[in-house]
């Protein structure tokens, strides 16, 4: 990813909250990369957030006292929390999280340092039990997330949007276990997905319609929106169990 592919706005945002940080923590940092929405078409400033990750030499809680003052001010802003690593704690949580590890490698801008995700190794039998872990996960938040609505159309729409943002990255990683190279942006995810597994996808674009239009459901509606996003999951949990490592 290049600055080319930042909003002017975002960059000029991130630049400035980044400038803050720099003036106030004089210790050199390993690099600062901008990742997630902010580098795609699915980018929405009135909802979006900007999302980073600031790499360390070597853990320090003083920065996390230069960063949290910040939050207020530029939260509302929609700068989110960054993540923060070091090189080491990279190094050994490839093989505990290598779906998160696949799509900052897949979906990241180097701000300052070292382009550090560029070259990360992610490994299919870990990545193949995390996309197998994660999707029983959902089945069972889904089944919780149904009951916790009790009926009411209005939470059981919250509960189903919510839900939807974290399926993204879950679904880059299945395309990239699949030996294809996974897309960026939302739609074409989701094509891709549809095309290399057969398993219809509408339910999850329903849901990010959804999601962007702030739309209503009737409760009959959203009870067969619910039955087809339950059923999506479970055939990608199928999929995934019978893999070849």
């Amino acid at each position: 990813m290049s600055a080319a592919d930042l909003d002017d706005k975002v960059m000029n945002l991130f630049n400035q909250f980044l400038g803050e940080v720099l003036a106030e923590y004089r210790r050199p940092l390993h690099c600062v990369v901008i990742t997630g929405s902010a580098l795609t078409a699915d980018f929405d400033p009135k909802h979006s957030d900007i999302n980073s990750v600031f790499v360390l030499k070597q853990m320090d809680l003083e920065f996390l006292s230069v960063l949290a003052p910040k939050g207020r001010k530029y939260g509302k802003k929609g700068i989110a929390a960054p993540l923060i690593m070091t090189p080491d704690y990279i190094n050994r949580s490839l093989d505990v999280f290598p779906i998160e590890f696949l799509n900052l490698k897949r979906l990241h801008h180097t701000v300052l340092g070292e382009d550090i995700f560029r070259d990360v190794e992610i490994g299919r039998t870990d990545l193949r039990h995390q996309c197998e872990r994660d999707l029983k996960v959902k089945l069972i938040a889904l089944r919780q997330a149904y009951l916790r609505s009790a009926g009411d159309p209005k939470v059981l729409s919250e509960n189903i949007i919510l839900s939807i943002p974290a399926y993204i990255p879950l679904f880059r990683a299945i395309i990239f276990l699949l030996g294809k190279e996974p897309p960026v942006n939302n739609d074409e995810v989701l094509a891709a997905l549809h095309e290399w597994t057969g398993i219809d996808t509408a339910a999850f674009q329903a849901i990010l319609r959804l999601k962007n239009e702030r739309s209503r459901l009737s409760l009959a509606g959203l009870n067969t929106l619910f039955r087809d996003y339950y059923n999506a999951t479970e055939k990608l949990g199928d999929l995934t169990d019978a893999a070849v490592e």
